[in-house]
């Protein structure tokens, strides 16, 4: 039957197949509890928000003796974001698309086929209740990275990974004897320094992480967002074991119109863009990333017209009921500098009684008087 399966799910595209013993991967529940100590885990908890059962499935299914890992490969169907241009913002290639929805449909028809046979099976795909590198591992289908992203050795870090819980007691795949050497491209590539040692994320330093999280964007990691909408792939970029996949790109995709997001409703956000994660399902987090992603892609250029309308679209933002989104119009519009900019900033101010955002309209105003003007915003 292990064959059977590993059949069906190559068959449907999967690129890995292992098989997992569902003993608790206690150190793994270790790390996280370390990690959540030092203040590592960031505001989206995840994993962290129960280590104990996201390392050991059998807390969620008593009943399970296996795990059967699958990983999927979202490159070159992804394609590649090209090159950056004002007023527009960027997607990560594992968001272009909802890349999972392959990989959900093979794991359906494995598990199709072992409920048939009379075992229990239960698919976990992107669900907190397993960590599903930790899994992928020992079922010898990949390596952790540097990164802490999951590498295999054909498609490096660009792999979507899922998980099947069952009582099927197969004979477990041997973990795979490899790792990232002395390579460690990955670290000095990102943007943020958020790998602070080989496989270590600081999340509280993860673009990524907090394009997911809502509240005010950090304002030392609003220049590095750059034109980020969501998801960040610098790491990925940078690993050498999926460049060969990188070169396969022909398609140019992952770039997003700022100005159309920013002026659509709620429902059209939330269809276009259903496969995001947005905590509470709530637009303006994606709102305000756009509304970063603008400033930064016009810094520093003259777009005539089209500038111009950014600048009228971020000081309509400057007048929202949001006081989150006031207060990112009002970093873009400093960052994005000019006098047109500057008028805007100055006739709202008299207006305005949120004290964080009369802070920020202040130090976007200030940019004016310094003689770096807004480079180091």
């Amino acid at each position: 039957m292990k064959e059977q399966l590993r059949h069906i799910a190559t068959d449907a595209g999967c690129v890995g197949f292992g098989v997992a013993t569902a003993a608790e991967f206690a150190d793994v529940a270790a790390t996280l509890r370390e990690r959540d100590a030092a203040g590592l885990s960031g505001r989206r908890r995840f994993t962290y928000k129960n280590p104990e059962q996201a390392a050991d499935v059998r807390k969620s299914f008593p009943w399970g003796r296996s795990i059967i890992a699958l990983s999927w490969a979202y490159l070159p169907e992804a394609g590649s974001p090209g090159p950056a241009k004002g007023g527009e913002g960027r997607v990560a290639r594992f968001a272009t698309a909802d890349h999972y929805e392959g990989l959900r449909a093979a794991a359906a028809q494995v598990q199709a086929v072992l409920i048939e046979s009379g075992h229990h099976a239960e698919v976990l795909v992107d669900n907190d209740r397993l960590v599903d590198r930790a899994a992928a591992v020992r079922a010898g289908i990949v390596w952790w990275g540097k990164s802490t992203m999951a590498l295999d050795t054909r498609h490096g870090p660009w792999l979507l990974l899922g998980s099947i819980v069952t009582d099927a007691d197969f004979e477990p795949d041997v973990p795979m004897v490899r790792d990232c050497g002395t390579c460690d491209a990955c670290i000095p590539a990102c943007p943020t320094d958020a790998i602070i040692a080989p496989g270590v994320l600081n999340a509280n330093r993860c673009l990524a992480h907090w394009l997911q999280t809502a509240g005010v964007f950090p304002r030392e990691l609003r220049v590095p967002l750059g034109d980020r909408v969501y998801g960040c792939d610098d790491c990925l970029d940078a690993c050498p074991p999926g460049h060969k996949q990188l070169e396969t790109q022909l398609v140019i995709r992952g770039r997003v119109d700022l100005l159309e997001l920013l002026a659509a409703d709620d429902d059209t956000l939330l269809e276009r863009f259903d496969h995001f994660y947005l905590p509470g399902r709530r637009p303006r987090i994606l709102r305000r990333n756009a509304i970063l992603a603008l400033g930064n892609s016009w810094h520093g250029k003259d777009g005539g017209d089209a500038r111009s309308a950014a600048v009228a679209v971020l000081a309509g933002y400057l007048a929202a009921s949001e006081e989150t989104l006031r207060l990112h119009a009002a970093w873009a519009l400093g960052r994005m500098g000019g006098d047109d900019a500057r008028r805007h900033l100055e006739s709202r101010r008299p207006y305005e009684q949120a004290p964080g955002v009369l802070l920020e309209i202040d130090r976007a105003l200030e940019v004016y008087a310094s003689p770096r003007g807004n480079d180091g915003r």
